[in-house]
């Protein structure tokens, strides 16, 4: 079994927002050299989302608004007292860090509009996103 590990670096610009990383993670797939296996997408941190979905404007404008209802910043949390950013924390233990994906053919098996995405929910920030690869 063949094992690759690459990492990037993806820079927010707004407090909340979502970031499209599918190529990256593609092109990582790619470089591995892995023709069947799974993919792993994981982001090291406390207060960002991986995910996949549709990137679609107003899709994006929905997921980041209900993301924004179901857990309110500055909704009396006890973390806020502290480092006011515990909604972001929230949304991260409910929502995950990471996705796996198969591999098939050496490409990320994903669905017609599936796209991989970073969502930025303390920013902005410099992230730092972890793909390891694993398969043959």
């Amino acid at each position: 079994m063949r094992v690759h590990v690459e990492e990037f670096q993806v820079k927010t610009r707004a407090q909340e927002e979502i970031v499209v990383i599918t190529s990256q993670v593609e092109q990582a797939v790619e470089r591995s050299g892995v023709k069947n296996g799974i993919v792993l997408v994981y982001a090291p941190h406390a207060t960002a989302i991986i995910t996949a979905n549709e990137n679609e404007p107003r899709l994006r404008e929905d997921v980041l608004g209900k993301i924004r209802t179901l857990f309110p910043r500055g909704a009396g949390y006890k973390h806020d007292e502290i480092d006011d950013n515990a909604n972001a924390h929230l949304a991260n233990i409910f929502l995950g860090f990471h996705i796996v994906m198969p591999v098939v053919g050496g490409k990320i098996r994903r669905g017609t509009w599936q796209e991989v995405m970073l969502i930025e929910m303390d920013g902005p920030r410099t992230r730092h996103i972890v793909v390891v690869v694993l398969g043959e």
